[in-house]
């Protein structure tokens, strides 16, 4: 038979045929991927079905896997996908085309165990899978054989399955379309931040509605705080319950099944989530990162509560000024929070910190270092009773006791209010009405008084709020500058007295130091001088020991000596009185018998004669006119007693009378007597 004969021909098509249907109908499939298998011959799927189980035309639920497959072709065509696999830190959300519908109002579809992991499309099915949203995700790490018409994956990296309608086709081509962003996509991850502690605050998306006046959802509602009232537990148990997380029944929100199951509601969560990486549905749940509640050492935090029990105060009558609660109920409650770390949602407990150690506020330019509750406080401005202006840097120290920290947040609302709104005006009119009411320079001098009544005023005025004050301090006080220039001449003029003291102190010290040093430095003369002293002293003793008895000797004989002469001058005086009287008889016979004048004449001559007088001097010089008057003075003396012829008495008188001369001892001390003879007689 030739080859070009028809039967020929016609066997070379049909091998030709053959063997393209057998190498179109043979099919590899690789390790990572699923053949996708169309009939395109067959009956008709029934209602809304998109994939044929029965053989039916269309897209078959069975998948080739891996591996060389033979499907008959034309009939049938295969597609190649590849498995799902979600990378590291990433999660998969699974939507399911297939299944029932979903109930009115749900949004997304109810899970069982027997879904597994959505691999047996034939289980899901049968077991009622629902289309939509499945509420598990896959986790990190996962790589499954989905069918890609039944079920489409999405991870931040890329979306897995084919979409039926060519309108799901281009709503999937981007994730924007299905209102998620890739960082959505992947694992919620909750880390200490470098500057602060965190928590995860959940709001879900699906569920039932909470209770009636509540705000937030915690599964099984206070009913537990209740029980615990009724037992009369104590303020820190039931803290502790609150406090507690009941996330541990559903695993963190990460089994949503779980959750709804055991009465999770919609909305905002009252159990928050602490550090860890969690695989959260993004349709179903979301978490905003909040900072935890750090209580540190000499703070306390007040709790004011949204949620819990009906609000029961405990306050009291007299207090006028909010609820106080005991923990559990709304209100602020009565116990606060001591020191520590608490995972407490700040959309449902408000904490106001409050510090219970002694709190510094400075009216200054300058914050304090510690908090910012001063920033909005600056120096106060007062004006004297003369009109100066004066700026006044102040510090009060206030203190709030723990115990009644609640009190004073339910009074002043936060601390930063007791500063701005209670303390600021206090005490900024205290200063200005003091100061107004002082003259200027006064207050500058009773600064400290001033201080005092401060004190007493704000301590007063804060017990008031419970608020202890532990200090009013004047740091700084800005004078005018017309003022500063009077004080600053007068502190001058102070300063230059107390000056010239000063150095009228230190010339007295100089003068002081100059004694010393001159004492110390004679020193050695001093001694020398004072052992001559003693040395003077014990030869003075001596000499006054000497002549003492020396005086003695002498007393006693000088007194006899002087006894025995006056026992002789006595006599003498005797002999002299009798002599004297005898020669004033005679001279007294002799004026009789001559004349008182030839009597003084002869007494005259009798001294000259007796060498008693002395009328020519041993050596004369002179002129002839005075030896003249000499030689004149002698004549006439010579002829006076050439003319005078004494008398018989005159001549008795002038007779010479002899006498023992006396002794000298006698003379000395009888000359007294005889001149008073003497002159006794020469005036008879």
């Amino acid at each position: 038979m030739s080859l070009s004969s028809p039967l020929a021909i016609t066997v070379l098509v049909l091998a030709a045929i053959l063997v393209l249907t057998v190498l179109r109908s043979l099919r590899f499939i690789g390790a990572a991927e699923v053949g996708l298998v169309n009939k395109r011959l067959g009956g008709r799927l029934q209602g809304d079905q998109a994939i044929a189980f029965a053989g039916e035309a269309g897209y078959q639920a069975r998948l080739l896997m891996p591996g060389l497959r033979f499907k008959l072709w034309p009939i049938y065509s295969v597609t190649k996908h590849p498995w799902v696999q979600v990378s590291p830190g990433e999660i998969g959300v699974v939507i399911a085309q297939l299944g029932a519908a979903l109930p009115i109002g749900a949004k997304s579809a109810e899970y069982k165990a027997a879904f597994a992991n959505f691999t047996n499309l034939d289980v899901f099915l049968n077991e009622g899978g629902q289309k939509g949203i499945q509420r598990p995700v896959l986790p990190p790490g996962t790589l499954l054989p989905l069918h890609p018409l039944a079920f489409l994956v999405l991870t931040a990296s890329r979306m897995y399955g084919v979409p039926i309608s060519r309108e799901g086709r281009r709503s999937t081509q981007e994730l924007g379309t299905l209102g998620l962003v890739p960082d959505q996509l992947r694992v919620t991850f909750i880390a200490p931040q470098a500057d602060r502690d965190v928590i995860g605050v959940v709001t879900t998306l699906e569920g039932y509605a909470p209770d009636a006046g509540d705000i937030a959802s915690r599964l099984g509602g206070f009913q537990d705080i209740a029980a615990l009232e009724a037992a009369d537990a104590a303020d820190a148990e039931k803290i502790e319950a609150i406090l507690s997380s009941k996330n541990g029944l559903h695993n963190n929100y990460q089994d949503y099944q779980a959750f709804l199951d055991h009465g999770g509601r919609i909305g905002l969560q009252h159990d928050p989530l602490l550090y860890g990486s969690y695989l959260l549905n993004p349709f179903l749940v979301t978490v905003e990162i909040v900072p935890m509640l750090v209580v540190r050492q000499g703070e306390v935090a007040v709790v004011k509560a949204y949620v819990g029990l009906p609000t029961v105060d405990t306050s009291g009558e007299d207090f006028k000024f909010g609820s106080i609660v005991r923990p559990g109920h709304r209100g602020i409650w009565n116990e606060p929070l001591r020191t520590g770390k608490y995972a407490i949602n700040p959309r449902l407990y408000a904490a106001e910190l409050v510090p219970t150690s002694i709190l510094t506020l400075n009216w200054a330019n300058e914050t304090s270092a510690a908090h910012n509750l001063d920033e909005a406080l600056s120096p106060i401005d007062g004006k004297s009773r003369e009109g100066f202006v004066f700026g006044i840097d102040l510090q009060v120290q206030i203190h709030v006791p723990d115990s009644k920290a609640p009190k004073v947040i339910s009074m002043v609302g936060t601390m930063q209010n007791l500063v701005n709104e209670v303390l600021q005006s206090a005490v900024g009119n205290y200063f200005r009405n003091a100061l107004q009411q002082l003259p200027a320079v006064q207050f500058i001098e009773t600064r400290d008084i001033v201080q005092e009544k401060a004190q007493e005023y704000i301590t007063g005025y804060l017990s008031n709020y419970d608020v202890e004050t532990r200090g009013v301090y004047v740091q700084d006080v800005v004078f005018p500058p017309e003022l500063v220039a009077v004080l600053t001449q007068r502190e001058i003029a102070n300063q230059e007295r107390v000056t010239f003291e000063e150095q009228q102190r230190a010339q007295a010290v100089r003068v002081d130091l100059e004694r010393v040093r001159g004492t110390a430095d004679m020193q050695k003369d001093l001694a020398k001088a004072n052992v001559n002293v003693d040395i003077q002293k014990a030869a003075a003793a001596a000499r006054s020991a000497q002549a003492e008895g020396e005086a003695t000797f002498v007393r006693l004989t000088g007194q006899a000596e002087a006894d025995k002469r006056r026992a002789i001058g006595l006599a003498q005086a005797k002999a002299i009185e009798a002599l004297g009287l005898a020669k004033a008889a005679g001279y007294d016979a002799q004026v009789a018998a001559i004349g008182q004048q030839a009597t003084a004449a002869v007494a005259i001559a009798g001294a000259v004669g007796d060498g008693h007088i002395k009328i020519v001097p041993d050596v004369l010089v002179g002129s002839a006119e005075a030896s003249g008057a000499l030689t004149g003075l002698a004549a006439t003396l010579t002829g006076a007693l050439r003319t005078w012829s004494p008398g018989p008495a005159a001549a008795a008188a002038a007779a010479p009378v002899e006498t023992t001369p006396p002794t000298p001892d006698a003379v000395s001390e009888g000359s007294a007597a005889t001149d008073t003879g003497t002159t006794l007689a020469g005036a008879s």
